[in-house]
Protein backbone atom coordinates (compact mmCIF):
# COMPACT_ATOMS: atom_id res chain seq x y z
CA UNK A 1 0.00 0.00 0.00
CA UNK A 2 1.51 3.48 -1.44
CA UNK A 3 0.34 5.17 2.03
CA UNK A 4 2.04 2.88 4.39
CA UNK A 5 5.43 3.29 2.18
CA UNK A 6 4.34 7.26 2.31
CA UNK A 7 3.95 7.77 6.10
CA UNK A 8 7.49 7.82 7.89
CA UNK A 9 8.85 10.21 4.95
CA UNK A 10 5.95 12.34 5.27
CA UNK A 11 6.11 13.03 8.73
CA UNK A 12 9.69 13.93 8.16
CA UNK A 13 9.05 15.86 5.35
CA UNK A 14 5.90 17.54 5.33
CA UNK A 15 5.74 21.66 6.32
CA UNK A 16 9.15 21.29 7.88
CA UNK A 17 9.49 24.25 4.95
CA UNK A 18 7.16 27.06 4.91
CA UNK A 19 8.79 29.21 2.91
CA UNK A 20 6.34 31.74 0.54
CA UNK A 21 9.32 31.81 -2.37
CA UNK A 22 7.58 32.50 -5.65
CA UNK A 23 6.47 29.65 -7.71
CA UNK A 24 8.00 30.14 -11.31
CA UNK A 25 5.46 29.48 -14.17
CA UNK A 26 6.73 27.98 -17.22
CA UNK A 27 5.11 30.16 -20.36
CA UNK A 28 5.29 30.80 -23.82
CA UNK A 29 7.97 34.19 -22.83
CA UNK A 30 10.21 31.61 -20.63
CA UNK A 31 10.23 28.68 -22.54
CA UNK A 32 12.16 25.22 -21.42
CA UNK A 33 14.69 24.90 -23.55
CA UNK A 34 14.56 20.71 -24.37
CA UNK A 35 16.81 18.43 -27.21
CA UNK A 36 13.78 17.19 -29.77
CA UNK A 37 15.09 13.82 -31.60
CA UNK A 38 12.14 13.83 -33.42
CA UNK A 39 9.29 15.79 -34.45
CA UNK A 40 6.70 15.18 -31.91
CA UNK A 41 3.07 14.00 -33.50
CA UNK A 42 0.25 16.31 -32.57
CA UNK A 43 -1.40 15.53 -29.32
CA UNK A 44 -5.14 15.44 -29.29
CA UNK A 45 -6.42 17.40 -25.95
CA UNK A 46 -9.74 15.44 -25.05
CA UNK A 47 -10.81 17.86 -22.77
CA UNK A 48 -11.03 21.27 -22.18
CA UNK A 49 -9.33 20.25 -18.90
CA UNK A 50 -6.63 23.14 -18.74
CA UNK A 51 -8.80 25.59 -18.07
CA UNK A 52 -9.74 24.19 -14.78
CA UNK A 53 -8.80 25.94 -11.62
CA UNK A 54 -7.66 22.86 -10.23
CA UNK A 55 -5.14 22.37 -13.42
CA UNK A 56 -3.93 25.99 -13.22
CA UNK A 57 -3.02 25.07 -9.28
CA UNK A 58 -0.67 22.20 -10.70
CA UNK A 59 1.19 24.04 -13.32
CA UNK A 60 1.93 26.26 -11.03
CA UNK A 61 3.50 24.23 -8.69
CA UNK A 62 5.76 23.05 -11.16
CA UNK A 63 9.46 24.63 -9.92
CA UNK A 64 12.10 25.94 -12.33
CA UNK A 65 13.98 22.59 -12.35
CA UNK A 66 10.41 20.74 -13.52
CA UNK A 67 9.51 18.71 -10.40
CA UNK A 68 6.07 19.36 -8.46
CA UNK A 69 5.83 19.63 -4.89
CA UNK A 70 3.49 17.37 -3.03
CA UNK A 71 1.98 20.29 -1.26
CA UNK A 72 1.98 23.96 -1.01
CA UNK A 73 4.97 24.96 1.53
CA UNK A 74 6.20 21.60 1.86
CA UNK A 75 9.68 21.29 0.55
CA UNK A 76 8.42 17.54 -0.30
CA UNK A 77 8.63 16.01 -3.84
CA UNK A 78 7.34 12.65 -4.66
CA UNK A 79 8.31 10.34 -7.75
CA UNK A 80 5.18 9.33 -8.22
CA UNK A 81 3.19 12.40 -7.75
CA UNK A 82 5.57 13.59 -10.58
CA UNK A 83 4.87 10.33 -12.87
CA UNK A 84 1.16 11.40 -12.46
CA UNK A 85 1.85 15.41 -13.16
CA UNK A 86 3.86 13.95 -16.54
CA UNK A 87 0.96 11.49 -17.83
CA UNK A 88 -1.55 14.89 -16.89
CA UNK A 89 0.53 17.12 -18.59
CA UNK A 90 0.92 14.52 -21.82
CA UNK A 91 -3.18 13.92 -22.20
CA UNK A 92 -3.53 17.32 -21.86
CA UNK A 93 -1.21 18.16 -24.56
CA UNK A 94 1.62 20.53 -22.89
CA UNK A 95 4.16 18.33 -23.95
CA UNK A 96 6.59 20.56 -22.51
CA UNK A 97 5.65 20.38 -19.20
CA UNK A 98 6.39 16.81 -18.81
CA UNK A 99 9.69 16.83 -20.70
CA UNK A 100 10.33 19.08 -18.03
CA UNK A 101 9.90 16.37 -15.45
CA UNK A 102 11.44 13.47 -17.58
CA UNK A 103 14.85 15.84 -18.00
CA UNK A 104 15.43 16.54 -14.51
CA UNK A 105 15.20 12.79 -13.95
CA UNK A 106 17.33 11.76 -17.20
CA UNK A 107 19.81 14.23 -16.01
CA UNK A 108 20.12 11.70 -12.58
CA UNK A 109 20.50 8.50 -14.77
CA UNK A 110 24.22 8.14 -13.54
CA UNK A 111 23.93 9.26 -10.42
CA UNK A 112 20.72 7.94 -9.23
CA UNK A 113 19.60 4.75 -11.40
CA UNK A 114 23.10 3.14 -12.10
CA UNK A 115 24.34 3.66 -8.55
CA UNK A 116 24.07 1.43 -5.29
CA UNK A 117 20.42 0.38 -5.24
CA UNK A 118 19.43 1.49 -8.70
CA UNK A 119 16.13 2.98 -9.02
CA UNK A 120 15.30 7.14 -8.15
CA UNK A 121 14.50 7.94 -4.92
CA UNK A 122 10.95 8.21 -3.64
CA UNK A 123 11.17 11.25 -1.74
CA UNK A 124 13.72 14.62 -2.01
CA UNK A 125 13.32 18.52 -1.72
CA UNK A 126 12.14 20.60 -3.56
CA UNK A 127 15.88 21.15 -5.00
CA UNK A 128 15.67 17.86 -6.32
CA UNK A 129 18.39 16.95 -3.48
CA UNK A 130 18.36 14.69 -0.38
CA UNK A 131 16.82 12.23 -1.66
CA UNK A 132 15.61 9.31 -0.07
CA UNK A 133 14.51 5.32 0.01
CA UNK A 134 13.98 3.46 -3.43
CA UNK A 135 10.28 2.29 -3.94
CA UNK A 136 10.05 -0.12 -6.51
CA UNK A 137 5.81 1.60 -7.21
CA UNK A 138 6.97 4.84 -7.50
CA UNK A 139 9.51 4.12 -10.24
CA UNK A 140 7.47 2.14 -12.08
CA UNK A 141 4.79 4.61 -12.55
CA UNK A 142 8.03 7.28 -14.26
CA UNK A 143 7.99 4.10 -16.53
CA UNK A 144 4.12 3.83 -17.24
CA UNK A 145 4.96 7.99 -17.75
CA UNK A 146 7.69 7.60 -20.28
CA UNK A 147 5.93 4.88 -22.41
CA UNK A 148 2.89 6.84 -22.89
CA UNK A 149 4.87 10.16 -23.52
CA UNK A 150 6.77 7.69 -26.17
CA UNK A 151 3.50 6.15 -27.61
CA UNK A 152 1.92 9.74 -28.16
CA UNK A 153 4.37 11.72 -29.67
CA UNK A 154 6.23 9.05 -31.62
CA UNK A 155 9.29 9.54 -30.83
CA UNK A 156 12.01 7.80 -28.63
CA UNK A 157 13.48 10.72 -26.96
CA UNK A 158 14.17 8.91 -23.14
CA UNK A 159 14.37 5.67 -24.65
CA UNK A 160 17.70 5.41 -22.49
CA UNK A 161 15.85 6.16 -19.17
CA UNK A 162 13.05 3.79 -19.90
CA UNK A 163 15.10 0.97 -21.00
CA UNK A 164 17.42 1.27 -17.31
CA UNK A 165 14.27 1.69 -15.84
CA UNK A 166 12.67 -1.40 -16.92
CA UNK A 167 15.93 -3.15 -16.74
CA UNK A 168 16.24 -2.28 -12.78
CA UNK A 169 12.43 -3.62 -12.16
CA UNK A 170 13.57 -6.97 -13.86
CA UNK A 171 16.36 -7.50 -11.36
CA UNK A 172 13.69 -7.39 -9.02
CA UNK A 173 12.06 -10.45 -9.30
CA UNK A 174 12.10 -13.06 -6.77
CA UNK A 175 12.35 -16.42 -7.51
CA UNK A 176 8.33 -17.50 -6.27
CA UNK A 177 7.42 -14.53 -8.91
CA UNK A 178 7.05 -11.99 -6.71
CA UNK A 179 9.00 -8.72 -6.70
CA UNK A 180 11.08 -7.28 -3.92
CA UNK A 181 9.99 -3.52 -2.94
CA UNK A 182 13.64 -1.90 -3.42
CA UNK A 183 15.80 -0.73 -0.37
CA UNK A 184 14.71 1.32 2.86
CA UNK A 185 17.19 4.28 3.37
CA UNK A 186 18.70 1.81 5.60
CA UNK A 187 19.81 -0.36 3.29
CA UNK A 188 17.19 -3.16 4.38
CA UNK A 189 14.60 -4.59 1.37
CA UNK A 190 11.58 -3.37 1.04
CA UNK A 191 8.78 -6.44 1.75
CA UNK A 192 6.56 -7.42 -1.66
CA UNK A 193 3.84 -5.07 -1.85
CA UNK A 194 0.95 -6.43 -3.77
CA UNK A 195 0.12 -2.53 -5.38
CA UNK A 196 4.19 -2.17 -6.50
CA UNK A 197 3.96 -5.62 -7.92
CA UNK A 198 0.63 -4.90 -10.33
CA UNK A 199 1.96 -1.54 -11.04
CA UNK A 200 5.39 -2.54 -12.42
CA UNK A 201 3.29 -5.52 -13.98
CA UNK A 202 1.63 -2.69 -16.29
CA UNK A 203 4.84 -0.51 -16.67
CA UNK A 204 6.79 -3.38 -17.91
CA UNK A 205 6.03 -3.65 -21.98
CA UNK A 206 4.62 -6.85 -23.32
CA UNK A 207 3.71 -10.36 -21.57
CA UNK A 208 6.94 -12.52 -21.34
CA UNK A 209 8.11 -14.68 -18.25
CA UNK A 210 8.15 -11.93 -15.99
CA UNK A 211 4.57 -11.25 -16.10
CA UNK A 212 3.85 -14.73 -16.49
CA UNK A 213 5.85 -14.99 -13.08
CA UNK A 214 4.07 -12.11 -11.71
CA UNK A 215 0.38 -13.45 -12.26
CA UNK A 216 1.61 -17.21 -10.15
CA UNK A 217 3.01 -15.04 -7.62
CA UNK A 218 -0.32 -13.06 -7.64
CA UNK A 219 -2.48 -16.11 -7.76
CA UNK A 220 -0.82 -18.32 -5.27
CA UNK A 221 0.09 -15.64 -2.47
CA UNK A 222 -2.13 -12.04 -3.08
CA UNK A 223 -5.66 -13.47 -4.20
CA UNK A 224 -8.83 -13.99 -2.63
CA UNK A 225 -10.27 -17.44 -3.60
CA UNK A 226 -13.93 -16.37 -1.93
CA UNK A 227 -14.16 -12.96 -2.74
CA UNK A 228 -12.34 -12.80 -5.98
CA UNK A 229 -10.04 -9.68 -5.38
CA UNK A 230 -6.43 -8.55 -4.77
CA UNK A 231 -5.15 -8.36 -1.19
CA UNK A 232 -2.75 -6.34 0.42
CA UNK A 233 -1.65 -8.04 3.26
CA UNK A 234 -2.63 -11.72 3.61
CA UNK A 235 -0.88 -11.51 7.54
CA UNK A 236 -3.00 -9.47 8.95
CA UNK A 237 -6.60 -10.18 8.55
CA UNK A 238 -7.56 -6.48 9.92
CA UNK A 239 -5.97 -5.11 6.81
CA UNK A 240 -5.93 -7.51 4.51
CA UNK A 241 -7.90 -5.06 2.24
CA UNK A 242 -6.98 -2.17 0.70
CA UNK A 243 -9.29 0.15 -1.96
CA UNK A 244 -6.29 0.92 -4.28
CA UNK A 245 -5.71 -3.15 -5.14
CA UNK A 246 -9.22 -2.62 -6.33
CA UNK A 247 -9.14 0.46 -8.47
CA UNK A 248 -5.59 -0.52 -10.06
CA UNK A 249 -6.41 -3.97 -10.23
CA UNK A 250 -9.85 -3.12 -12.61
CA UNK A 251 -7.68 -0.58 -14.53
CA UNK A 252 -4.57 -3.20 -15.18
CA UNK A 253 -5.72 -6.22 -15.92
CA UNK A 254 -7.47 -7.24 -18.74
CA UNK A 255 -11.31 -8.61 -18.55
CA UNK A 256 -10.78 -8.31 -14.09
CA UNK A 257 -14.63 -8.94 -13.22
CA UNK A 258 -16.28 -5.99 -12.27
CA UNK A 259 -17.62 -7.18 -9.19
CA UNK A 260 -14.29 -6.21 -7.88
CA UNK A 261 -15.39 -2.36 -7.71
CA UNK A 262 -18.60 -3.18 -6.31
CA UNK A 263 -17.20 -4.89 -3.38
CA UNK A 264 -15.39 -1.63 -2.44
CA UNK A 265 -19.20 -0.21 -1.07
CA UNK A 266 -19.51 -2.78 1.50
CA UNK A 267 -15.88 -2.22 2.33
CA UNK A 268 -14.65 0.97 2.59
CA UNK A 269 -17.36 3.29 1.73
CA UNK A 270 -17.71 6.09 4.01
CA UNK A 271 -19.46 9.43 4.71
CA UNK A 272 -17.40 12.28 6.45
CA UNK A 273 -17.28 16.11 7.28
CA UNK A 274 -14.70 18.18 5.48
CA UNK A 275 -12.54 19.78 7.63
CA UNK A 276 -12.26 22.76 5.58
CA UNK A 277 -15.63 23.02 3.57
CA UNK A 278 -17.77 21.55 6.29
CA UNK A 279 -19.71 19.80 3.83
CA UNK A 280 -20.51 16.02 4.26
CA UNK A 281 -18.13 13.71 1.68
CA UNK A 282 -18.79 10.78 0.52
CA UNK A 283 -16.17 8.50 -0.24
CA UNK A 284 -14.06 5.72 0.20
CA UNK A 285 -11.67 4.78 2.98
CA UNK A 286 -7.86 3.35 2.78
CA UNK A 287 -9.20 0.36 4.20
CA UNK A 288 -11.91 -1.17 6.32
CA UNK A 289 -11.56 1.42 9.09
CA UNK A 290 -13.81 3.99 7.61
CA UNK A 291 -12.68 6.74 9.66
CA UNK A 292 -11.59 9.25 6.21
CA UNK A 293 -12.70 9.62 2.74
CA UNK A 294 -9.54 8.60 1.49
CA UNK A 295 -9.68 11.42 -1.86
CA UNK A 296 -6.92 10.51 -4.30
CA UNK A 297 -8.40 6.40 -3.63
CA UNK A 298 -12.26 8.15 -4.34
CA UNK A 299 -10.38 9.91 -7.61
CA UNK A 300 -9.00 6.10 -8.76
CA UNK A 301 -12.52 4.63 -7.93
CA UNK A 302 -13.98 7.24 -10.18
CA UNK A 303 -11.47 6.61 -12.97
CA UNK A 304 -11.77 2.64 -12.82
CA UNK A 305 -15.69 3.42 -13.24
CA UNK A 306 -15.26 5.40 -16.08
CA UNK A 307 -12.53 3.09 -17.35
CA UNK A 308 -15.61 0.01 -17.31
CA UNK A 309 -18.14 2.38 -18.93
CA UNK A 310 -20.09 3.07 -15.51
CA UNK A 311 -20.34 6.99 -15.95
CA UNK A 312 -22.77 7.70 -14.11
CA UNK A 313 -21.20 6.02 -10.96
CA UNK A 314 -18.11 7.97 -11.87
CA UNK A 315 -19.44 11.05 -12.22
CA UNK A 316 -21.60 10.59 -9.25
CA UNK A 317 -18.10 10.21 -7.26
CA UNK A 318 -16.54 13.22 -9.26
CA UNK A 319 -19.01 15.41 -7.76
CA UNK A 320 -18.68 14.17 -4.23
CA UNK A 321 -14.79 14.99 -4.70
CA UNK A 322 -15.70 18.27 -5.70
CA UNK A 323 -17.03 19.38 -2.21
CA UNK A 324 -13.77 18.82 -0.85
CA UNK A 325 -11.93 21.53 -2.86
CA UNK A 326 -9.86 23.81 -0.65
CA UNK A 327 -8.84 27.25 -2.53
CA UNK A 328 -4.75 27.93 -2.61
CA UNK A 329 -3.45 29.76 0.05
CA UNK A 330 -0.65 30.48 -1.87
CA UNK A 331 -1.59 30.76 -5.66
CA UNK A 332 -4.20 33.24 -6.85
CA UNK A 333 -7.19 31.40 -8.62
CA UNK A 334 -6.88 28.26 -7.85
CA UNK A 335 -7.47 25.15 -5.81
CA UNK A 336 -6.76 22.03 -5.29
CA UNK A 337 -8.43 18.69 -3.26
CA UNK A 338 -6.77 17.28 0.25
CA UNK A 339 -5.32 13.96 0.43
CA UNK A 340 -8.17 13.13 2.82
CA UNK A 341 -11.56 15.33 4.20
CA UNK A 342 -10.76 14.73 7.23
CA UNK A 343 -8.11 13.71 9.81
CA UNK A 344 -7.21 10.30 10.88
CA UNK A 345 -5.55 7.05 10.25
CA UNK A 346 -3.80 6.01 6.68
CA UNK A 347 -3.74 2.13 5.57
CA UNK A 348 -3.08 0.51 8.93
CA UNK A 349 -3.33 2.31 12.36
CA UNK A 350 -0.52 4.72 11.75
CA UNK A 351 -2.22 7.86 11.74
CA UNK A 352 -2.10 10.79 8.86
CA UNK A 353 0.59 13.94 8.86
CA UNK A 354 -0.36 17.00 9.53
CA UNK A 355 -2.12 18.98 7.11
CA UNK A 356 -3.35 15.81 5.45
CA UNK A 357 -6.88 17.11 5.48
CA UNK A 358 -6.29 20.98 4.96
CA UNK A 359 -3.81 21.62 2.38
CA UNK A 360 -3.95 21.07 -1.65
CA UNK A 361 -2.24 17.43 -2.52
CA UNK A 362 -1.09 16.89 -6.24
CA UNK A 363 -2.14 13.00 -6.31
CA UNK A 364 -5.54 13.87 -5.36
CA UNK A 365 -5.98 16.40 -7.63
CA UNK A 366 -4.73 14.96 -10.46
CA UNK A 367 -6.57 11.75 -9.99
CA UNK A 368 -9.33 13.71 -10.23
CA UNK A 369 -8.59 15.51 -13.57
CA UNK A 370 -7.82 11.78 -14.80
CA UNK A 371 -11.84 10.74 -13.76
CA UNK A 372 -13.26 14.23 -15.12
CA UNK A 373 -11.07 13.69 -18.29
CA UNK A 374 -12.09 9.75 -18.76
CA UNK A 375 -8.90 8.94 -18.51
CA UNK A 376 -7.02 5.64 -18.06
CA UNK A 377 -3.24 6.32 -17.20
CA UNK A 378 -2.50 2.42 -17.25
CA UNK A 379 -4.41 2.08 -20.34
CA UNK A 380 -1.23 1.41 -22.82
CA UNK A 381 -0.72 -2.14 -21.39
CA UNK A 382 -3.98 -3.07 -20.49
CA UNK A 383 -3.91 -5.19 -23.35
CA UNK A 384 -1.30 -8.04 -22.80
CA UNK A 385 -2.83 -10.60 -24.91
CA UNK A 386 -2.46 -12.69 -21.60
CA UNK A 387 -3.09 -16.35 -22.36
CA UNK A 388 -6.46 -17.40 -21.19
CA UNK A 389 -5.37 -19.85 -19.10
CA UNK A 390 -3.49 -17.62 -17.03
CA UNK A 391 -6.20 -14.88 -16.29
CA UNK A 392 -6.71 -16.46 -12.65
CA UNK A 393 -9.50 -13.81 -11.77
CA UNK A 394 -11.81 -15.29 -15.14
CA UNK A 395 -13.52 -18.44 -15.12
CA UNK A 396 -11.83 -19.44 -18.30
CA UNK A 397 -8.42 -19.93 -16.29
CA UNK A 398 -7.12 -23.35 -14.63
Amino acid sequence: MRTTLLFTALIQFFFIACSKEAIVEISAAEPIVTTIIDSPKEIEITSPITEDESYHWLVKMQQPNGLLESTEHSDFVSLYDNALSALLFIESGEIKRAEHIFDFFQDKIDSELRNGADGFYQYRDKNGENGSRVWMGDNAWLLIALNTYHEATGTQKYQELAENLEGWLRTLQDIDGGLWGGQNEDGTPITKVTEGIITTFNAVKGYDDFHKNILTYLNKNRWGEATKVLTAWPENPDYLNALDLHALGQMIFEDFPNSNLEQTESLYFTTQWSSISGQEVSGYCFDEDKDVVWLEGTGQMATAYNDIGNHEKANALIAELEKAFIASSMLADTKGLPYTTNYGSTYGANLLWDHADTAPAVSSTIWYLFAKMGFNPLKLEKQKNIPESEKFWTSQSI
